[in-house]
């Protein structure tokens, strides 16, 4: 195999280097090349001196070790082939297949040289190309050294625009700015300052105001040669808008103006009042104080006079120190005093007064006293409170709001400008408060006065305005204190009432009571918007004199049953008036209903007592012993109240039986009928009335039906008497028969 590669390589070495010769030269060079290996394959092994030292025995193992390896020579050896014949076979096979490689080789010698040929010309056409691409490539490198170069260009250009354009729209805002135009100049000496052009030129004559005083900052010196002309400008436009608003200050003063009017008209004109703060603060000054001093008498002036004819259109009667909830009617004043009130009920009742908090009466119309006047109308104290405040609470919210808007003040600054305009208004409502408070003992009147303020402060706070915070608390500060005290003089009068010098006795509900039921429920129901602490604490003292007072009154009848009538009409009275106007929850009604309940059903008892007070007493005593187990007890009880032998016993009480079962069976439907009208005459509540006879009627079936109970006991099965009992679904019919209809 070795000797065949070489061959072949030989044979393509001489193709590179005679490439251009023809096949068969290529042949014959070939052959003699083998001719000469030939030769080499006749050298005769036996003349080589194995012995030589120039070959190296281990190397000689190795390579013997390594051929013994192969597969061929281990199956050569396992078969026992001779090695030389065998190897003259592969020489021989081997050269064989040499001859067929060089036919093959001078066979394609033709194209071999055709791809000679071709691969020459191949070269040659990519060597022209390479001189193509490099040329290219040196063309390419130049341009992009000048895109480079260009790129550089525009960078550079861009940057010198970007700065001129900055540069000239400094300037020309500068130059803008400086600039003082003609129609400027025209417009700021001619025009009225109504007209709009004017305002807007005034508008740009502030800013080129503003820009020059930057200017001077940087020390421009363009900055100094518009200047004088900015400065005339300037004292024009003070002068001419200092003449226009003092004008519309200077409006306010004449008789039955509208100021609102003119204060509209400023508000459109808001800007000349920020335009004078910021160039002329002497003259903002003068005209702030001109406005402050103007509307300060005004709204005196104004609030004076509307408040001296409120004043004259209040009810003459008016209560004073003795008009008190414990007062009797018939007390007597002296010869130089003042005629007491018609009815001293309309001091505690509320009546319609209470419609003053209705939201549309709260914020409705102000009252026009003059038309009042002509009108003969008369009005109680809380209407003219309402009316007089619900003006000083829109005119104090809108001129809050105008001074914010016009003179751009806020916080404290906004309250100390309001306090100076509406400061002497505000003293002289509450001196005239005081003196009215001081002298007033109409309790319901002051309450809702305070429920009115409560709920205008409630109103400028929804219109966030606290302008008028403080005046409402001083406001509250002088009724609270005063309401407290008239209370207090009511449950002192109701405490120190003596009832002997009420007049006559009556079972009906009396007046006292009748006074606190209206001024309780009044008080109640005026109090759930705003609840008060303080106010249910004496309203529960007050709750606690009179039903002492009621007990006392009570006292003074001779029988319990006329004391029980009493108490139950004004009881109910109490908790009819109550529930009109305060909840059914409230601890004034859930109080009452239970002192009713417990009179009333005293008085059940009490009328069940007459007639049919022996089969109550021996129901009631037999049910005891019944549930004790010791109902024979009952005979010995008739033995010892009639002191005679033991044997005696059960006929005494079968005598007892039988006269309770034959009297209840002979007088109970005159006894029912006589009740039932007695108790229609005691009470003056028919529904109330009404429910005590259903009571007692059916009190005195569940005595009857314990009466039955008692009889169907072992110890008295035995009685005859029992034959007479009615039965109880037939009672039952007949004292449905007696129940009284609405």
């Amino acid at each position: 195999m070795a000797a065949v590669t070489s061959s072949a390589a030989s044979a393509a070495a001489g193709l590179q280097v005679n490439a251009a010769g023809s096949p068969t030269d290529v042949a014959m060079m070939y052959l003699q090349d083998e001719t000469t290996d030939g030769d080499m394959g006749n050298l005769s092994l036996e003349e080589l001196d194995l012995t030589t030292d120039e070959y190296i025995l281990d190397e000689v193992d190795i390579h013997i070790q390594a051929n013994l390896e192969d597969d061929l020579v281990k199956e050569a050896l396992k078969t026992g082939v001779d090695l030389r014949q065998y190897s003259k076979q592969v020489e021989a096979e081997l050269q064989r297949i040499e001859q067929a490689s060089i036919k093959d080789y001078i066979k394609e010698s033709q194209n071999i040289a055709l791809l000679h040929n071709q691969i020459t010309a191949c070269d040659s056409i990519l060597e022209r190309m390479e001189g193509m691409l490099s040329g290219f490539q040196s063309d390419l490198s130049s341009i992009s050294s000048e895109i480079q170069t260009l790129q550089q260009q525009s960078v550079s250009m861009n940057v010198r625009l970007k700065n001129r354009q900055a540069v000239r729209s400094h300037l020309s805002q500068l130059v803008d700015e400086l600039v003082v135009p003609g129609a400027m100049i025209s417009t700021i000496l001619e025009s009225p300052v109504t007209e709009q052009e004017f305002l807007e030129q005034l508008h740009e004559l502030n800013n080129k105001i503003n820009f020059a005083k930057e200017l001077s900052f940087r020390e421009t010196l363009a900055c100094s040669d518009i200047q004088d002309i900015v400065d005339r400008l300037k004292l024009k436009a003070v002068s001419k808008i200092r003449e226009f608003i003092l004008q519309k200050i200077y409006s306010f003063r004449k008789p039955m103006t509208n100021y609102q009017i003119p204060q509209n008209t400023l508000l459109k004109y808001r800007f000349f009042y920020q335009f004078l703060l910021a160039n002329e603060r002497t003259v903002a000054k003068e005209i702030r104080d001109e406005y402050v001093d103007t509307m300060s008498k005004i709204y005196y002036s104004y609030f004076k006079s509307y408040s001296g004819r409120l004043l004259k259109v209040q009810y003459e009667e008016v209560a004073d120190k003795d008009d008190l909830m414990g007062v009797e009617d018939t007390a007597k004043k002296g010869f130089f005093s003042k005629p007491s009130l018609k009815s001293r009920n309309t001091i505690f009742t509320l009546g319609q007064r209470g419609a003053i908090l209705s939201p549309a009466e709260l914020e409705g119309p102000i009252l026009v006293p003059h038309t009042a006047q002509r009108g003969d109308s008369r009005y109680p104290y809380e209407m003219l409170f309402r009316s007089q405040h619900y003006a000083l609470l829109d005119n104090g919210c809108r001129e809050f709001l105008f001074l914010s808007d016009f003179f751009m003040v806020a916080g404290n600054s906004a309250l100390d400008l309001f306090n100076c305009i509406m400061g002497k208004t505000l003293s002289m409502f509450l001196k005239s408060m005081s003196t009215y408070v001081s002298d007033c003992y109409d309790s319901i009147a002051v309450f809702l006065c305070i429920h009115i303020i409560l709920r205008f402060r409630a109103v400028t706070a929804k219109r966030n305005v606290p302008a008028l915070d403080k005046y409402w608390e001083t406001v509250l500060e002088l009724l609270w204190p005063r309401f407290e005290l008239i209370l207090e003089m009511n449950i002192h009068s109701i405490r120190n009432t003596d009832p002997q010098k009420l007049g006559v006795l009556d079972t009906r509900p009396h007046y006292i009571t009748r006074r606190y039921a209206e001024f309780s429920s009044a008080i109640v129901s005026i109090n759930q918007t705003f609840p008060n602490e303080r106010t249910h604490t004496l309203l529960g003292q007050l709750q606690v004199e009179v039903e002492n007072f009621v007990l006392k009154m009570a006292a003074e009848f001779p029988s319990r049953r006329d004391q029980l009538i009493f108490l139950i009409n004004n009881y109910d009275m109490l908790l009819g008036v109550l529930m009109e106007r305060a909840a059914d929850d409230s601890k004034e009604v859930e109080g009452f209903q239970q002192l009713l309940l417990a009179r009333t059903q005293e008085f059940i008892e009490e009328i069940l007592s007459s007639p049919f007070g022996g089969m109550v007493a021996f129901v009631k005593e037999a049910e005891v012993l019944i549930e004790k187990g010791q109902l024979d007890r009952l005979k010995n009880e008739e033995v010892q109240e009639a002191e005679s032998e033991s044997y005696l016993g059960l006929c005494l009480l079968s005598a007892r039986i039988t006269q309770l079962v034959r009297g209840f069976s002979s007088t109970w439907k005159q006894s029912v009928e006589s009740m039932s009208q007695d108790v229609m005459r005691s009470f003056t509540n028919f529904k109330n009335g009404t429910s005590i006879i259903q009571g007692a009627l059916t009190q005195l079936i569940q005595y009857y039906h314990g009466f039955h109970k008692v009889l169907n006991q072992p110890t008295f099965r035995s009685l005859a008497v029992r034959s007479e009992l009615i039965n109880l679904h037939h009672l039952m019919v007949e004292v449905k028969k007696h129940k009284p209809n609405f």
